[in-house]
């Protein structure tokens, strides 16, 4: 009888001892996991604490038991309680685990149910305690169970078969070895409890809750490793197409300079940088024919990659209209009624197009909906033209568009850009504007078109400094110099 007993208490210290190296490294392990949904890692760290107190008090119990004393006593009292006491709220964390995964629309009533039953538990304890119902120690202090004992494994047997309830019903759409596992979860503590409260001996309930509780931990472990290896192929193919995204756009903007070499009477240079791989500003300028030059600025609702493919587009339609000899009016209102006829995400652009005669400096011009355009005058300050604004394109079919002129003389500019510009923001949300913009171009007037939009490109970064760029900054500067005459041969 004696030699029975050695080798029960053998194996419940060697359950003990194992349970309590796996649990520790399993928490250690679940809390540096980074790729864990938060709600569930915290769900398995309480878990985890309260079976390694568990596990502890059951060790104390053991070790403590038989030995004489009233503060023996008292401490074998106590342990057991917290034991017995643990084990119900590890029931309650299955029970809010397997809540969280499930797809209960209305959560409340079964967290009140659950709640319900952990208070029914301690009530439990607490009574079985001060009378001798569920658990008892004689005068040589070994444990022994009372007529009761069963009421101290109810109310966690009823949560464990809600959570059963629970998958059966709610769960269908989970991964199949995270549903097994969670099956493995809640059935071994039920059969352990089940076999322990028939038969008093090895402590089955250690071995079945601490390799349920791992087993599930390693499937749910592997399952997020898995999502996150995929998660990360994902990204980098999609990172590999924006960048490919991003060189087809920077492609489609004219890059070389300068821009028209052979062609001295002006001279333009123009920039783009996107706040994110891809953006929806765009500017372009080509040779309408020998005397006459276009200029398109503009800014393409949202950002990203619907943006890019819409901006490309964009441009590729007012490009050909212009090209074809359209007037800046009749390039809109053409490229406003195309784009409108097949735009299904409702996305629109603002435009400023303007077409250059070369010989004369005269510019006619269109505004749909875009910045102002500013006028660099040659030796005075910098001017904001109030020009006529119409709807942006892609916004309503049908819109007509009004024309105006600028007449630009030999060493005035022409400065175009968007939004992005005067609405960089700093760190304490102050926008740039256009009294700063407008400082900035005052300052580099006397320089090159290059050398202008790298000095506005400095005022603004100088301005916003750290803060993170929100929008697209693009910028595009025109030099009229003037034609050359045939009596001087000078221009």
């Amino acid at each position: 009888m004696i030699f029975s007993v050695t080798i029960v208490n053998l194996i419940n210290m060697l359950f003990i001892a194992a349970g309590i190296g796996i649990c520790g490294l399993c928490f250690l392990q679940i809390t540096a996991s980074i790729h864990l949904r938060k709600e569930v890692r915290q769900y398995f760290q309480i878990f985890l604490l309260l079976l390694l107190l568990y596990i502890s008090a059951h060790l104390a119990r053991q070790l403590m038991d038989g030995l004489a004393g009233a503060g023996i006593r008292a401490a074998l009292y106590i342990v057991t309680f917290i034991e017995v006491l643990a084990a119900g709220f590890m029931a309650h964390m299955m029970s809010m685990l397997v809540l969280s995964v499930s797809r209960v629309k209305d959560k409340k009533p079964l967290l009140i149910v659950l709640a319900a039953l952990l208070c029914v538990h301690t009530v439990l304890l607490i009574v079985g305690w001060c009378f001798g119902l569920i658990y008892t120690f004689d005068e040589s202090n070994v444990y022994h169970r009372a007529p009761l004992y069963v009421l101290s494994n109810l109310c966690p047997l009823f949560m464990l078969v809600i959570d059963a309830a629970l998958l059966l019903r709610f769960c269908r759409e989970l991964n199949r070895r995270v549903k097994s596992a969670l099956w493995v979860y809640l059935i071994a503590p039920i059969a352990a409890i089940v076999v322990q409260s028939a038969f008093y001996g090895v402590q089955l309930i250690i071995f079945a809750t601490v390799g349920a509780a791992v087993y599930l931990f390693s499937v749910i472990v592997q399952n997020q490793n898995e999502a996150y290896e995929k998660q990360q192929k994902e990204s980098s193919r999609i990172e590999t197409e924006l960048t490919m995204a991003s060189s087809i756009q920077a492609d489609m903007l004219p890059s070389i300079y300068p821009a028209f070499p052979e062609r001295p009477e002006f001279d333009v240079y123009a920039s783009m940088d996107p706040a994110k791989e891809v953006g929806g500003d765009f500017y372009d300028f080509f040779l309408v024919d020998e005397d006459h030059l276009g200029l398109v600025m503009a800014d393409v609702s949202g950002k990203g990659v619907p943006a890019a493919l819409f901006m490309m587009a964009s441009k590729i339609i007012l490009a050909n209209n212009t090209i074809l000899g359209k007037s800046p009016a009749k390039v809109l209102t053409d490229a406003n009624n195309a784009i409108c006829a097949n735009n299904r995400e409702g996305l629109f652009v603002t435009v400023w197009l303007g077409i250059l005669d070369i010989r004369t400096g005269k510019i006619v011009a269109a505004n749909a909906g875009h910045e102002r355009p500013v006028l660099m005058h040659a030796g005075g300050d910098c001017e904001l033209l109030h020009d006529p604004h119409g709807l942006v394109v892609g916004g309503m079919e049908g819109v007509r568009y009004r024309e105006y002129e600028i007449q630009l003389n030999p060493g005035d500019k022409l400065f175009l850009y968007t939004d992005g510009v005067p609405e960089a923001t700093d760190a304490n949300e102050n926008l740039f504007g256009n009294e700063r913009m407008l400082d900035a171009l005052n300052g580099v007037r006397a320089a090159a078109p290059e050398g202008v939009l790298k000095g506005v490109r400095r005022a603004v970064d100088g301005f916003v400094k750290d803060a993170e760029q929100f929008d697209d900054l693009t910028m595009l500067c025109l030099e009229y110099k003037g034609t050359m005459t045939k009596e001087s041969g000078s221009l």
